[in-house]
């Protein structure tokens, strides 16, 4: 059973940056994809960033130049690097792994809690 542990998330000023991480628990995968979702209050959970394949990013126009996500192999872990916050970046945030064929929250439907970003003066 995969374990996905997000971290990073807090309270900043606009302007500001925080790396949110995500480790998962198992260490050899077929496929090492992974992406990062968002959720705010009344809105549906939305893709920011994914790291595909051979290492191609793809990311959401509301973040791009301003997000960036990688990933460390030997420690199963992603990372998102997010710089220039503005309020609208409030949210909920999420990781997720591919598995061989399927992504394991989204397939799943279990995002557990993720961690809390709230960009406010």
């Amino acid at each position: 059973q995969v374990q996905l542990v997000e971290s990073g998330g807090g309270l900043v000023q606009p302007g500001g940056s925080l790396r949110l991480s995500c480790a998962a628990s198992r260490s050899k995968y077929t496929a090492n994809a992974m992406k990062w979702h968002r959720q705010a209050p009344g809105k549906e959970r939305e893709l920011v960033a994914a790291i595909v394949g051979g290492g191609s990013t793809v990311y959401a126009d509301s973040v791009k130049g301003r997000f960036t996500i990688s990933r460390d192999n030997a420690k199963n872990t992603a990372y998102l690097q997010m710089n220039s916050l503005k309020p609208e970046d409030t949210a909920v945030y999420y990781c997720d792994v591919r598995l061989g064929s399927f992504w394991y929250r989204t397939q799943t439907n279990n995002w557990g809690p993720g961690t809390q970003v709230t960009v406010s003066s």
